[in-house]
């Protein structure tokens, strides 16, 4: 995330990116992100 250099958005396996996303996921829903704007859900599983 550009303006959030503190988060990482890839990863150098996919389980490695998967956990990154649920990271920044979960403090997106904890309003710790400030600025973000929902375009579209995803689907963690």
């Amino acid at each position: 995330m550009q303006n959030h250099p503190d988060y990482f958005t890839q990863g150098e396996t996919l389980d490695e990116l998967k956990e990154n996303l649920k990271d920044i996921f979960k403090d997106i829903e904890a309003d710790l992100i400030p600025q973000v704007k929902t375009v579209e859900e995803m689907v963690i599983s």
